[in-house]
């Protein structure tokens, strides 16, 4: 049994169990630090929203990495670039029209955010189709090439001067280039109440609020709402995937990993089935994109860099390839140990220590520990840059697992490849028996092929 059916099988409700256990212990720990911190309840509802809003994309995104790599074996470094697309594209769609006078230099053609939201979404599909038909034939080292040139082609599009404002559909829009775009549209909050009749109970809810948070609590309320939103897409996109695995289509998508060849000779269309596997992941990479930076009031080409993609990936392998919950949990931890832990780590250092002064410079602090040994400028210097040094973390975490643990945190489960144990021995104790099926014999669901891998 792997660490992965381990865990699951002694949490209540299984994956699920598992993965609520998990969000729950980093809440805590959280929390834990904020009371640390000296926060208020403000603060800390603040600091929850964050943490979730951070998950809860991360988690999205290595989902979707998951259906390329983890089930296709398809090695897609372009993450960022089906982002962008997909943001851009609903921007265009969802901004308001341009109007002489306003803030925005540039318009969209003022569209439903949901209708934005869906064109973002095929937009990052057809561009993963235009860059699956070429690339799709080439082995995974130029796979990877292909993509993130892709990515960086996509970036200094948005960067250029022609696209920064043009004519459509009679419309002053445009890309608004390196200054960025404003995002102007309708409060994405907003957008989704109203289109259900519940924008008043919501603002209702809000002035309820104000019993646990006086001053101004709608800023709490949003983040604490959004937040459980993107959760809940990710539960989306976890049982979407989770079916996907277990589909037919599925299954060929594994065999292709696994070897392509061999998919091929049992009269499979493999570049059909790795097309339709990369323009789904594509699109649900464009909407955790949207999802990342609607709510953010601006956009700007430079977001987009290469590093995110890495982000996520190292978030993929944190959790273990090939694994859904892995997916997921690995967004988490990589959300609330990587990406936002140094930040906090730094602010309990300066709560803990407020009067300590950290060296300027790398030679100042390495000096007294040559010298004097003494580790405690060096260790200060590093608590102040440890902005800076978060790559260099994520880095070191990264080579760590890759010689540790490279099958992630949940390893991988084993997958189901008959209804009978395909053995000489089972084969022989049937004849024996009169090919009667007795109770040792295991159920379809236990049977599992030796070197198989996630079956979520």
């Amino acid at each position: 049994m792997s660490v992965r059916d381990d865990l699951a099988a002694r949490m209540p409700g299984g994956d699920a169990g598992l993965i609520v256990a998990v969000l729950l212990v980093t809440y805590a720990a959280y929390v834990l630090v904020g009371v640390g911190l000296g926060y208020s309840l403000r603060g800390q509802l603040n600091t929850i929203a964050v943490l979730t809003f951070y998950i809860g994309v991360f988690a999205m995104l290595a989902l979707a990495l998951n259906l390329h790599w983890g089930y296709t074996g398809l090695f897609n470094i372009g993450i960022v670039g089906f982002m962008a697309v997909g943001v851009y594209v609903m921007a265009l769609f969802s901004k308001p029209v341009y109007t002489p006078g306003g803030a925005a230099q540039v318009g969209g053609l003022g569209l439903p955010l949901i209708i934005g939201i869906i064109a973002g979404m095929v937009a990052a599909a057809l561009l993963g189709l235009v860059v699956a038909l070429p690339a799709l034939r080439l082995r995974a080292d130029y796979l990877a090439i292909v993509t993130i040139a892709m990515s960086e082609i996509i970036r200094f599009s948005f960067l250029s001067g022609d696209l920064q404002q043009f004519q459509l559909l009679g419309n002053r829009v445009g890309f608004g280039g390196g200054s960025g775009l404003i995002l102007d549209f309708t409060d994405p909050l907003q957008a989704l109440f109203q289109s259900v009749g519940l924008w008043g109970a919501y603002l209702g809810f809000v002035d309820a609020f104000s019993v646990i948070v006086p001053t101004n609590p709608k800023p709490v309320v949003d983040g604490l709402v959004y937040g459980l939103i993107l959760l809940l897409f990710v539960g989306a996109y976890f049982w979407l995937l989770k079916r996907t695995g277990e589909s037919p289509f599925g299954r060929v998508l594994k065999a292709i990993r696994e070897d392509e060849d061999v998919a091929n000779s049992l009269g499979k269309d493999t570049n059909q089935f790795k097309i339709k596997s990369f323009m789904l992941g594509c699109a649900l990479m464009g909407l955790a994109g949207i999802f990342w930076l609607m709510t953010q009031g601006a956009v700007t080409p430079n977001f987009f860099r290469p590093r995110v993609t890495f982000f996520v990936w190292i978030a993929l392998i944190i959790g273990g390839a090939g694994s859904n919950t892995g997916s997921v949990l690995g967004g988490a931890v990589f959300a609330a140990v990587l990406y936002q832990g140094p930040r906090y780590f730094k602010n309990l250092i300066d709560t803990v220590l407020p009067s300590t002064d950290a060296p300027s410079g790398f030679g100042q602090a390495v000096g007294p520990l040559i010298s004097n040994i003494d580790p405690a400028p060096l260790f200060f210097y590093t608590v102040d840059s440890i902005r800076q040094l978060q790559l260099v973390i994520m880095g070191l975490v990264l080579i760590w697992l890759m010689h540790n643990r490279p099958e992630g945190m949940l390893g991988y489960r084993k997958e189901t490849a008959s209804g009978i144990p395909l053995t000489a021995a089972h084969a022989r104790k049937t004849a024996t028996d009169g090919g009667e099926h007795t109770d040792e014999s295991p159920s379809p669901s236990n049977v599992a092929s030796e070197g198989g891998e996630s079956n979520e």
